[in-house]
């Protein structure tokens, strides 16, 4: 495997290509070509795979269950670091079979390695806007003090970065998320099961809140002030029922139209099922 490749190999198992593998058995061949570009200077092997794991996997896997016959098929390319990541990144966005963490460490990986850290420029190159590349480098940035709590980190989404990132600010709350996340992980070790990803964020948004103080009155319709990671004001929660959620856009607030689209997202997260 190419060391960029954005798949994890060690992952793939029987259950993830079992589509590829009955596939393969009924027309008897590989019918799509993986990727691949040579490699000079290294005495095992010849060739690196830019696009095509579950093939490469797959094809490994029948050949040593009684399907000898099976050959690995390969377009062989000239091309560099950069666009292998560009080509395997189009061949796999759209797939199901790849996670959504998986993904965002590759986007990260790439960030640094082929774009200096220039979230535009990836984004340009990509195709893609940056809000929607910042969801996937917000999931791959959770620290592991955090991520410890997910026996199963493979199940995360983008669409819980936004409720995980929230609990990192301020530095009390992240203390309480990473105690709360050692606390979950050592009862999921001794209990042998995992929790669902959903239980699991909702234990650590209840440990990180801070404590109440007794006999303090509930406040009904409270008013909430979302604000971009500048500070500046982005939306006004006034109150959320069984009717919905009532908001104000504070589009003079200072704020961006970034800013603006990752509020409404994190809103949407929150309270729309």
């Amino acid at each position: 495997m190419w060391v960029g490749h954005n798949r994890e190999y060690s992952l793939l198992s029987e259950q993830r290509c079992e589509d590829l593998i009955e596939s393969m058995k009924a027309q008897g061949r590989q019918e799509m070509p993986a990727i691949v570009r040579r490699v000079s200077g290294d005495p095992d092997y010849d060739f690196e795979v830019i696009c095509g794991a579950r093939r490469h996997w797959t094809i490994s896997w029948l050949r040593s269950h009684n399907y000898p016959e099976f050959k690995f098929l390969i377009d062989v390319r000239e091309i560099g670091d950069e666009e292998a990541f560009r080509l395997a990144d189009i061949e796999n966005r759209a797939r199901d079979d790849l996670t959504d963490l998986e993904r965002a460490k590759d986007y990260l990986r790439a960030l640094g390695t082929y774009y200096d850290g220039r979230q535009k420029t990836m984004a340009e190159r990509l195709k893609v806007s940056e809000s929607w590349l910042t969801r996937y480098l917000d999931l791959a940035r959770l620290p592991d003090e955090l991520m410890v709590a997910f026996k199963q980190p493979q199940e995360l989404g983008i669409r819980n970065a936004i409720a995980l990132k929230a609990l990192l600010k301020p530095d009390d709350r992240r203390t309480r998320a990473f105690r709360e996340a050692q606390r979950l992980r050592a009862a999921q070790d001794e209990a042998g099961t995992p929790m669902p990803v959903l239980e699991v964020i909702k234990a650590l948004s209840i440990a990180t809140d801070p404590p109440k103080r007794s006999g303090s009155p509930k406040r009904s319709g409270s008013v909430e002030t979302v604000a971009s990671e500048g500070g500046k004001p982005v939306l006004r929660i006034e109150g959320a029922d069984r009717k919905g959620v009532r908001l104000t856009l504070l589009s003079k607030g200072g704020a961006s139209r970034e800013d603006a689209e990752k509020a409404l997202q994190e809103v949407l997260d929150r309270h729309w099922s």
